[in-house]
Parts: structure tokens; C-alpha cells; sequence
């Protein structure tokens, strides 16, 4: 393909997304197809000679799309968002245009000074106090991962990496019973062994239990066990529960504890002052995490990953063959020390074209918004007889289910909700997800998506309601 060739069919797919994103509300939320359905579809090998672009890209729309659930679409209320934006897939065009590999400084040095510069405007955006270094990780389970091998070091006296952990008590790492599943596989891959991951009750509030917390750290040292890592939860995955940061900062600082702060979803919020009292207490953390490719209209991948002590972060996961030396040495930050991965993208570019396109400002007004119309939403549950809300209002984040007078049998109960849920999402119409909520089935409703407005949740909760009392 020559660059006359490019141009044409760029301006096409250019047209092409415009449109998507102008229309995306046309599209069945939740894709319709049955398991397979698209592979039948795919050739079984590669072809021999080059197809014209003009058949490929019909083919993307003819046998692709129908399989692409629509992350994008107004009436996503489900899992959490993946959001994206104009300015963001701007940004990422670009990225993918020029690609570089921004392992090193010297690879791409734009993207090295971008991201530090960028990741201390989130710093101040959000309120972190002074201390903390940023950089980007893929996902806030990275992030997490990254934080249980430097407390994993830590904890071991820098031995874990040269000598292993077999001849070591073993490590315990405390988190809540909402914290999301991706703390189990890390301790999984980072050799700590899930029988020593420690699940702290939580209140009514489905807040971690400080007192829960210190008689497990109190056991463990009584028993030879060597506590290694607290990961506190700022907007749990389920519920959106958050965990009290001073709390568990007193009890980290007092036993010499590594704690990590997963706020991937509501860290976002954090833009709004009135909703800064979530991290108080955050100055005792030694890592926190959330995720601008969630609430903050950056296109997955973009986990910004703030650590008190980059020299810890670099000294647990430094390795510097002959052919990775650069004659800038320490002058520079070379990004690849910071993270699991050698290769790295330019995830900055996107995040800079995001907040400089918007705007502080009107990045808080989107998410302020948000919270109001689910709050208004929350509300509307709560005033009809035969729906009840399990998990209070968090963020922009609620439980519930539907419980028809005189049906109070609990198995009968998840079995209508279940079907409720499928039949909305095979409607197309609407995307919600369940979750389990002290023990019953519930339904997740979670607004936050780019181009969501009120007059979607309306129609969202018309629909919830209308399914119901069909059923």
C-alpha cells in the first residue's frame, strides 16, 4: 500500500468512525451473537496473496462488527466503563502512525518527559500530595502486581529476587472481601501463594474492618508469618466500597507494612474535592492506582500508577543488559524499570490530548453529572414497592433487584432477576451485569460512559421496570 493508497482509505475510515460514534446508539449494546457464530465466519488459514482493502474492510463491518459489544454506546451500564473520546482516538492514531517503543528515554524521549510531566498534572488533578511519582501501567492489576513484588522485596530484605522465597517465612497479603479478583492471580504470579492472601471483613458499609485487619496481622507475626502487603480498596469492583485509608495507613505504618491503594474506578472521582475525603489518610500509602481508561475518557489501556519511592519500584524490577545501556545513564528515566514489560507504548499522548482538549474543568462537570444521574436513578429504584436497592449508592454505582410483593423466596428471587438481567441484555437496548450481594443475586447499575445522558438512564429504568412485571 503506497502513502497515495493510505491517504484514501485513512480519510474513508476516518468517515467511517465519525459516523460510528455519531450513530453508535443504533448499534444492539450487548452483542447478539451465539458462541462461534463469528469464527465460522473467518477463513482457516491466512490468504496466500493480498486481498484490496476495500474487501477487507467490508468484511470488518459484515462479520466483525455484529461481534463487537459497544463500550461506547450511551446505554452501557455495565462492569465498569472503558471510556473513550474524540480527542483520545485523535491521540491514538497518531500513536499508532508514528509507533514508537518508549522502553528508554533515548527510544522516544517526547514520551518519557510527556509522561512524567503528565502523570503529575493526575497528581495534582486528584489531589495526591507531593512525594508520589507517576507512571503508566497497562491495567491497575499491573499496578497492583508491581506494588506486591516491591513489598514482596521489601519485606524480604531485597532477597526474594536473588534467592527465592522457599527458605522464608511465608509473606501475607491482607485485602478486603470486595477486593477485585485481580489481587489473587498477582499473588499467584508473584510466588506469595494464595493460601497466605488474607480476606478481612468487611461492615455494613462493606468497608474493610481495621480492628479485623490488626488481628490478622497480630496472628500471622504470633504464628512466624511475615506480613508483607495491605492492598486498600478505594470503589470496589461489586459494590463500590471504600476502604478507611487513615485506618489501615495506622495500622501499616505502626507493623512496617507495604499498603498499595486500588482506586482504578473511583479514582477518577478524586477531580471532585468533595469526594477527596475517600483518600484521606493517603499520604501513609506507598503505591496508589486508578484507571483514566475507566471514568476519565482515555482510550483503554491507561492506568496511571503513583509510587512514594521510585527507587524501591526500580531496584525490585531493574535488569540492565549490555544492549538496554544508553550513555544518559541516571540523567534520564528510562520507564522500562517502572513496570513488568520491556516494550511500552505512548499511552501519554492520548491522556494529553484528553485533558488538554476538555479541560479540568469540564472533565469534572462529565463526572459530576454522571454521579448526579445515578444518584436520580438510585432514587427511582428506591420509591417502587417491588424493586430494593442491596448495595447503596456509591459514586455512580448501585446493586438491586426486583422482589414482587409476595415473593420472598430467596432461590425464586435470584432465578427472576437472572432472568430479568437476560432478557435485558438480549434486548439489546441496555447493558447491566450482575453481581452477588450478601448472598443474593444483584443487579449492577453503573453510569459513567462518555456520551451517556439523562434521558438514557431514564429509558434504562423504564425498560428495567417494564421486563420486570413482564416476566
Amino acid at each position: 500500500m503506497d502513502s497515495e493508497e493510505f491517504r484514501r482509505h485513512g480519510h474513508a475510515f476516518v468517515d467511517w468512525m465519525a459516523d460510528y460514534l455519531a450513530g453508535v446508539e443504533d448499534y444492539p449494546v450487548m452483542s447478539q451473537v451465539k458462541p462461534g457464530e463469528i469464527s465460522a465466519q473467518l477463513a482457516p488459514s491466512a490468504p496466500e496473496e493480498g486481498e484490496p482493502m476495500e474487501r477487507i474492510f467490508a468484511d470488518f463491518q459484515a462479520q466483525i462488527m455484529p461481534g463487537i459489544t459497544h463500550w461506547q454506546h450511551p446505554s452501557f451500564f455495565a462492569y465498569f466503563p472503558a471510556n473513550s473520546s474524540p480527542p483520545s482516538v485523535l491521540a491514538e492514531m497518531l500513536t499508532a502512525t508514528v509507533a514508537p517503543q518508549c522502553m528508554l528515554w533515548q527510544t522516544s524521549p517526547a514520551a518519557t518527559e510527556m509522561e512524567t510531566r503528565v502523570l503529575d498534572w493526575l497528581r495534582q488533578m486528584i489531589g495526591l500530595p507531593e512525594g508520589f511519582d507517576g507512571v503508566i501501567q497497562d491495567s491497575a492489576s499491573s499496578a497492583c502486581l508491581c506494588a506486591l513484588l516491591t513489598a514482596r522485596e521489601r519485606a524480604t530484605e531485597w532477597r526474594g529476587n536473588e534467592d527465592g522465597l522457599s527458605g522464608l517465612a511465608p509473606l501475607c497479603v491482607y485485602v478486603s472481601e470486595q477486593v477485585h479478583s485481580s489481587a489473587d492471580k498477582d499473588v499467584m504470579v508473584a510466588g506469595l501463594g494464595r493460601e497466605y492472601l488474607r480476606k478481612i471483613p468487611v461492615d455494613d458499609n462493606f468497608a474493610m474492618q481495621p480492628q479485623a485487619l490488626e488481628a490478622a496481622i497480630t496472628a500471622d507475626i504470633a504464628a512466624g508469618r511475615t506480613p508483607c502487603c495491605v492492598i486498600a480498596t478505594i470503589g470496589s469492583t461489586g459494590v463500590g466500597a471504600i476502604d478507611p485509608l487513615a485506618s489501615i495507613g495506622d495500622i501499616c505504618r505502626r507493623h512496617g507494612i507495604y499498603l498499595h491503594v486500588d482506586a482504578a474506578w473511583a479514582g477518577s472521582a478524586l477531580v471532585l474535592e468533595e469526594w477527596r475525603w475517600m483518600i484521606d489518610g493517603v499520604a501513609a500509602a506507598d503505591s496508589f492506582a486508578f484507571n483514566p481508561h475507566k471514568w476519565l475518557f482515555t482510550n483503554f489501556d491507561c492506568c496511571a500508577h503513583f509510587v512514594r519511592s521510585a527507587d524501591d519500584l526500580v531496584r525490585t524490577l531493574d535488569i540492565l543488559p549490555a544492549y538496554l545501556k544508553t550513555e544518559e545513564g541516571d540523567k534520564v528515566i528510562d520507564y522500562r524499570n517502572w513496570g513488568v514489560p520491556l516494550g511500552r507504548r505512548f499511552r501519554a499522548l492520548k491522556l494529553w490530548f484528553v485533558l488538554r482538549s476538555y479541560g479540568v474543568g469540564e472533565i469534572r462537570r462529565r463526572i459530576a453529572d454522571h454521579i448526579e444521574m445515578a444518584g436520580e436513578a438510585a432514587q427511582w429504584v428506591e420509591e417502587e414497592a417491588d424493586f430494593e436497592i442491596l448495595a447503596p449508592l456509591s459514586l455512580a454505582l448501585f446493586n438491586f433487584r426486583y422482589h414482587p410483593v409476595g415473593i420472598d423466596d430467596e432461590t425464586e428471587l435470584d432465578r427472576l432477576n437472572e432472568e430479568l438481567l437476560r432478557r435485558l441484555n438480549a434486548s439489546g437496548d441496555l447493558y447491566l451485569t450482575q453481581n452477588v450481594v450478601r448472598g443474593v443475586y444483584a443487579i449492577r447499575f453503573m453510569v459513567g460512559q462518555t456520551y451517556t445522558q439523562p434521558h438514557h438512564v431514564s429509558a434504562a429504568w423504564q425498560a428495567i421496570q417494564d421486563t420486570a412485571r413482564s416476566l
